[in-house]
């Protein structure tokens, strides 16, 4: 069985940061496709970042380039979002999920595990 524990949301006011962590268990973490994704009130899932089996050259959702850093640890079964500069439209809840696939994927469709969700909200 494949479990996530989630943490790090919260509210913050505009500018302000927050790092995100998902821990993966169940599964063969380095070699598993990670990713982030969000879904504001309303509205479809989005993605945000994936990271490949390394972690190297993370991909990004443009609304977030410069501002987020995606990153893993597979040492520690972990992964991080790092957002920066963060903006009312980034209030969302935020979701690690786990690919079966080799390849970094953009598509929620393509992602097999999903964890809980944990809840950013950001103020003005």
């Amino acid at each position: 069985q494949v479990t996530f524990i989630e943490s790090g949301g919260g509210e913050v006011q505009v500018g302000g940061s927050l790092r995100l962590s998902c821990i993966v268990s169940g599964l063969t973490f380095r070699t598993t496709t990670m990713a982030w994704f969000r879904q504001a009130p309303g509205k479809e899932r989005t993605f945000v970042a994936v990271l490949s089996r390394s972690g190297e050259q993370p991909n990004y959702a443009d609304s977030v380039k410069g501002r987020f850093t995606a990153s893993r640890d597979n040492a520690k079964n972990t992964i991080y979002l790092q957002m920066n500069s963060l903006k009312p439209e980034d209030t969302a809840v935020y979701s690690c999920a786990a690919s079966p696939y080799y390849l970094p994927t953009t598509m929620a469709t393509n992602y097999e595990h999903w964890g809980q969700g944990t809840q950013v909200t950001v103020s003005s």
